[in-house]
């Protein structure tokens, strides 16, 4: 009996045992399933992009979907949103090749419930996004399975045991390469002699009979690489630097053995060997150059633990991680690393928060004071209560920001991508040129065959590929380290060219704490009534006012205000029984028709009842620590620094000359903030801001790079475009610095790869460079790319003092 491919999956079985509908052979029910499906579902087209490829008989196991409900695997691999969609990274196992994206993502979009579905064809990562009140996740599982997949939730882990898998297989490939290269050489050796001093034809046939059997696995086993890569290439209709590679080794291969066959002409399998071994070294060290720059991420995850001690009515437990909620008191020992956010409850201890900050100075930590998920418990036992689960966690929102920004590609790099795929094209067609020009000019076609051979060796689309992935990956590693998390690679580029930072003043430039210095009372009155208005303001200047009510008055009565309203930028208004509140700067008492004293260095707050001045208060806020040299930094960087703050002016300008700014803008609101970035950028400039995230959200949304500081980690995520997890002014100076340098470094290496190509294919095409240099040529000048993106990590900062 026969064999038969099955119509589904390709795989060919004995006619005798397949399912046959009609003109269709299926090997299994599952198979005979997935097509009725797809074409009942308008996808039959994917047979079409199938091809010949062959795919795994489709499964339709069931029996483990209830684990994917379960709340412990929700808690651990599904991140809930604000809007009550879920989001969660899937592996898909079994994709071969861009059909099956395209198979994948067509099924799930048709799916309803989910929203958003894209799967990466470099790792088979899926991000999906669906309403749960619609499905299930074992609904979209048992979807994925149907069609022939499967799929299991990401984890880091099982990521790094598939990288050290890749780089084993390029250990055995390489041995082979070097075992092959330094045995040929010997022969090369012993048969250039012959070809200069002359040698028999007997022996000159067993020295090419000896460098065929060493060539012969070199180029189908350690270089299987490039010929895949060049397979998949034409079948999405791309060619790339494997199918450069694999027709340039393979063409040389091919003449040489005509030319061992014929015994007319030389053998070039030295030149083979050659070139798939410079190559593949070349490729392995990218390779670990990039898992080297990724470790540097990684290393902000560590060994997370994947248990804690949570102490409940007295009983000590483990539990894991995943079933943390809020309010559970975790007990921490020292050497243990916080996997939870939360406020310590009992006891004191200092923390390591290098991992976070790049401060390796210890933090003391008291009760009521946070904790945040990285940080390590260095000398104490504590009792913390558990402020996020481990879904939200600082440590988890920062692994979820680098994992995005290392998947969005600058704009730059868009550009070099675009250029490398038109390139190895243009190479192909240079080099056909080339051959036909040299076989007409030189009548041999050995000669003319191998300087073609030459050119599409030694041009390096690989190069100009890797030119600003390497730099931005590197780039974004080292700032993670010095605790900047751009949330994507674009934002280097963006603030690489920005020439102006405006800064808010209250929270920025000062701590965000002002305290009360002066108080003039002009009558009295209840502190209750002022203590209650403040309250309901997070606004600096009303804390500030709060502190001082509680150091001042050992018991504040707590009064329910009505008719609370906040006027934005100005201050605030409420009643209480029947009687009219009002608290805000000397702008908003002079629209309520109050007269008061304005003048003062510091910030004021006024406070009125029935429309009469009742106190005023003076207060200063600290400058933070090291501003003032940050910023002189900063314009040393060639950037212009200016102040944009709702103050009045004679305080803005306190601030603004003890820090040495000298662009201040007063009174404004926040729309107003907003709409002199937006005449900046009419000026053509590149604006970022840096502001309190809250009341700045217009102007910052408004800026081209927006940081947030000054209220906490979560607002600070929510809305910043770079996140600063500690708020030293002189981490603003080093993510300047920082992204200048790696743009710096992209520049270099595209200058670098272009001129390499516009020298050496020139070189190549009149028969200056023979195959072997010119593999040698290729793989250096990768490596001068990937050595120079490199050097970024030997950045120097200027120390604040």
């Amino acid at each position: 009996m026969s064999e038969v491919a099955c119509t589904h999956c390709n795989l060919t079985f004995s006619e005798e045992i397949m399912i046959v509908e009609e003109s269709h052979y299926f090997c299994c029910k599952g198979c005979q399933g997935v097509y009725h499906l797809l074409n009942d579902s308008g996808l039959d087209s994917f047979y079409d992009k199938l091809g010949d490829t062959k795919l795994q008989p489709a499964t339709q196991e069931t029996s483990d979907l209830e684990k994917f409900d379960l709340d412990g695997f929700r808690n651990k691999y599904v991140k809930e949103h604000e809007d009550g969609l879920h989001e969660i990274h899937l592996i898909i196992e079994g994709i071969h090749c861009s059909a099956c994206i395209w198979l994948n993502e067509k099924v799930l979009h048709k799916t309803t419930g989910i929203l958003e579905a894209s799967i990466n064809y470099s790792n088979n990562k899926a991000k999906l996004v669906w309403d749960p009140s619609t499905l299930a996740l074992s609904e979209i599982i048992k979807t994925i399975r149907s069609i022939g997949y499967n799929a299991y939730p990401y984890d880091p882990k099982l990521q790094e045991e598939r990288a050290i898998s890749t780089r084993k297989a390029y250990y055995s490939r390489i041995l082979v390469a070097v075992f092959g290269a330094m045995n040929i050489m010997w022969l090369a050796v012993a048969h250039y002699a012959g070809y200069f001093g002359g040698i028999e034809q007997s022996f000159k046939n067993i020295l090419n009979v000896a460098q065929f059997v060493l060539a012969t696995p070199v180029l189908f086993y350690s270089g299987w690489i490039f010929f895949k890569g060049a397979y998949y290439g034409y079948k999405n209709h791309i060619v790339n630097m494997d199918t450069l590679v694999s027709s340039g080794a393979l063409s040389a291969y091919i003449y040489s053995i005509y030319a061992m066959l014929t015994q007319t002409g030389e053998v070039y399998f030295d030149s083979v060997v050659m070139i798939i071994t410079f190559v593949l070294v070349g490729k392995y060290l990218e390779v670990l150059s990039k898992k080297s720059a990724v470790d540097t991420l990684d290393s902000i995850m560590g060994s997370t633990p994947t248990e804690v001690t949570v102490v409940k009515e007295g009983t000590k437990s483990l539990v894991s991680i995943e079933n943390i909620i809020m309010g559970d008191i975790i007990e921490l020992k020292p050497g243990e690393k916080v996997v939870i956010d939360g406020h310590v409850m009992w006891g004191e201890a200092s923390f390591d928060e290098s991992s976070l900050t790049g401060e390796n100075e210890p933090i003391y930590k008291k009760q009521g004071d946070s904790i945040l998920s990285g940080s390590l418990c260095l000398d104490s036992v504590l009792h913390y209560q558990a402020s996020t689960d481990a879904s939200h966690s600082m440590l988890t929102s920062i692994v979820s920001l680098l994992e995005e920004s290392i998947t969005k590609k600058p704009r730059i790099e868009q550009l070099a991508n675009t250029v490398s795929g038109y390139f190895s094209t243009i190479i192909l067609l240079i080099a056909l040129f080339t051959f036909v020009g040299w076989y007409l000019y030189e009548g041999s076609f050995e000669t003319a065959l191998i300087i073609g051979i030459s050119v599409i060796v030694i041009a390096c689309p690989c190069a100009l590929g890797l030119a600003t992935p390497m730099a931005t990956l590197v780039g974004i590693g080292v700032a993670a380290k010095r605790g900047l998390l751009f949330k994507e690679a674009t934002f280097l580029e963006t603030m690489a060219k920005a020439d102006i930072l405006a800064l808010d003043k209250t929270g920025t430039i000062t701590e965000g704490k002002p305290s009360v210095v002066a108080v003039q009372n002009y009558a009295d009155f209840d502190p209750a009534l002022l203590y209650a208005l403040v309250r309901t303001s997070n606004h600096p200047i009303s804390k500030g006012i709060q502190n001082y009510l509680t150091e001042q008055h050992e018991h504040i009565a707590t009064l329910s205000l009505e008719n609370i309203t906040s006027i934005e930028a100005k201050g605030l208004k409420a009643s209480y029984q029947g009687k009219k509140l009002l608290g805000g700067n000397a702008q908003f008492m002079k629209e309520s028709g109050i007269a008061g004293e304005n003048e003062s260095e510091n910030s004021l707050f006024f406070f009125a009842i029935e429309d009469v001045l009742i106190a005023r208060f003076e207060l200063t806020d600290t400058i933070r620590e090291g501003a003032k040299e940050a910023i002189a930094h900063i314009q040393n960087l060639g950037i212009n620094v200016v102040m944009l703050t709702g103050d009045h002016e004679q305080s803005a300008k306190k601030v603004a000359h003890a820090v040495g700014i000298k662009e201040i803008h007063t009174k404004l609101l926040p729309q107003d903030k907003a709409s002199l970035i937006d005449d900046f950028h009419s000026q053509g400039h590149v604006v970022v801001m840096a502001g309190d995230g809250i009341n700045d959200a217009i102007a910052l949304a408004s800026s081209d790079i927006a940081i947030a500081m000054g209220n906490g980690a979560d607002v600070a995520i929510n809305v910043s475009d770079i996140v600063l997890l500690d708020e030293k002014p002189q981490r603003l100076y080093e993510a300047f610095k920082l992204s200048r340098r790696t743009f710096a470094a992209v520049k270099e290496n595209l200058s670098f790869s272009l001129l390499y190509n516009v020298v050496a294919v020139p070189l190549a095409v009149l028969g200056y460079v023979n195959p072997l240099v010119a593999a040698l040529s290729m793989s250096l000048s990768s490596l001068v790319v990937v050595g120079n993106s490199l050097r970024i990590k030997n950045i120097k900062f200027k120390e604040s003092k």
